[in-house]
């Protein structure tokens, strides 16, 4: 196979114009709060007490420096988003800029990244609801039915069942799910303020000394795990095409998501610290609906309302996280890389129904029989490669087509998403070498993938020798 065949770039915005269209029916804050939906969840509510255990009060920091990470490549994401608004996310941009065999491995790194997380999402929806169980009637459900093996069950059936009722929600179409979306991140953020107010009312500043008790390494393994609490933030960017107005909604939605959900976790990491020791959290798992019960004991009635919001919360991040997913292989089986049935659109309700069915019944069985902190790590490190690459493809753009529209332009270019690029890099390097390694093997197989299918059913192959500039 010869070198230009697998560089060659995609006209993106000229394959988003034909065939399979999908409908626009979202506006600015829709497309904001479908960000905040799919990443303010499990990342906070559960993630957050596996992560104090590796940098102990340096949280706070940790939460700071992956948002920092995030920020670089939101900046870069909005500039994409305005000139290259598919529904392919970082996929559409790589394609059009680094050329096919880059897209593909980015869109396999997307794969990796929507897919496990929505089945880690989904782990931490039934952990909730076992809690909420516990707190309400004093029951839980049995361990067989409600952890996956390896964790002490043989079936997590709570984590299968939300994904499927994802799936009926998001078959109803786009409009409906943004309907839905919008009801539940507000529950979600008045429960993470509710948190604060009462989390402060049991705050210690002590909790706080030493700051860095586990060193600058600790802090730094507590942002790359910490990382998968910002993953969702590029969501905005799978709607491109469902976006009323994307060249100048989507860049807006996407760094105002981020900066809303930055601000609202390290107030979150702060009350939960002040209210309960750091060293508290090792080997519990704590959840925030824990952490209140420590503060002002278990028969109140805020850890109950905590719970709730929490339930609601992760079920926002499922349904969001998933509809990107499919807007993702929507768009790479449009592009000819992944079968046609991807892309094919229901008249009616305008949604890749035969897509949505199988992308989200390979969830259900990924939530059902794998545990929490493998599938948040997996996640982080194909959300990083994908980051790094949309540094890059800014910074290639602005070279190759300086004079080209840009509703949204990076500020202090080539700095700012060079800085991307080496946190992205920085934080991939903080992962455990278990998580490499199945990384290693995801991408083999992905490229197997592309070897076999992609590079033959390419539509660039319509067109023998075709290269946009």
């Amino acid at each position: 196979m010869d070198l230009q065949r697998l560089t060659r770039r995609q006209d993106v915005a000229a394959a988003a114009a034909s065939g399979n269209a999908l409908r626009r029916t979202m506006g600015m804050w829709q497309l904001a709060l479908l960000s905040v939906g799919a990443t303010l969840g499990t990342g906070i509510f559960v993630v957050l007490g596996e992560a104090v255990p590796e940098a102990g009060p340096a949280i706070v920091v940790s939460f700071v420096l992956a948002g920092v990470t995030a920020l670089f490549s939101a900046l870069s994401y909005a500039e994409l988003a305005g000139m290259i608004p598919g529904a392919g996310s970082s996929y559409s941009y790589a394609y059009a800029t680094l050329g096919e065999l880059v897209a593909w491995v980015c869109g396999w790194c997307l794969i990796l990244e929507y897919g496990v997380s929505v089945a880690a999402v989904a782990v931490g929806w039934g952990q909730y609801v076992n809690e909420l169980l516990d707190l309400t009637i004093g029951v839980t459900l049995p361990d067989a039915f409600s952890a996956p093996p390896g964790a002490g069950g043989v079936l997590n059936i709570p984590a299968a069942a939300i994904v499927v009722l994802a799936m009926v929600v998001l078959l109803r179409g786009a409009k409906e799910s943004a309907v839905a979306n919008v009801v539940m991140v507000g529950v979600k953020v008045a429960a993470l303020l509710m948190f604060c107010a009462v989390a402060f009312t049991a705050f210690r500043a002590g909790n706080f000394r030493p700051l860095f008790p586990l060193g600058a390494a600790g802090m730094s393994a507590g942002a790359a795990s910490l990382f998968f609490s910002y993953i969702g933030f590029d969501a905005a960017s799978t709607a491109g095409e469902e976006a009323k107005n994307p060249q100048r909604d989507l860049p807006r939605a996407i760094i105002l998501s981020l900066v809303l959900v930055t601000a609202l976790y390290v107030l979150v990491a702060v009350a939960a610290l002040g209210a309960m020791p750091w060293r508290d959290f090792a080997g519990t798992e704590a959840t925030l609906s824990q952490v209140l019960v420590r503060a002002v004991g278990g028969g109140s009635l805020w850890p109950i309302l905590l719970s709730v919001g929490a339930v609601v919360a992760t079920t926002s991040v499922v349904l969001t996280v998933q509809y990107g997913q499919i807007r993702i292989l929507f768009a790479m089986s449009r592009d000819g890389l992944v079968p046609p049935v991807f892309s094919r659109v229901h008249a009616r309700s305008g949604v890749p129904r035969v897509n949505t069915v199988i992308v989200s019944s390979f969830i259900a069985v990924l939530a059902a029989l794998v545990p929490l902190g493998s599938l948040a790590d997996a996640t982080s490190i194909g959300t990083l490669f994908a980051f790094a690459l949309v540094n890059i493809a800014v910074i290639l753009l602005r070279r190759r087509s300086p004079g080209a529209p840009r509703s949204f332009r990076v500020p202090w270019s080539p700095v700012v998403p060079l800085l991307g690029v080496a946190c992205c890099v920085y934080m991939l390097f903080s992962l455990g070498t278990d998580t490499w390694i199945a990384f290693g093997a995801w991408m083999a197989v992905g490229l197997v993938l592309y070897w076999l299918y992609g590079t033959k059913h390419s539509k660039l192959n319509l067109v023998k020798g075709r290269q946009p500039s």
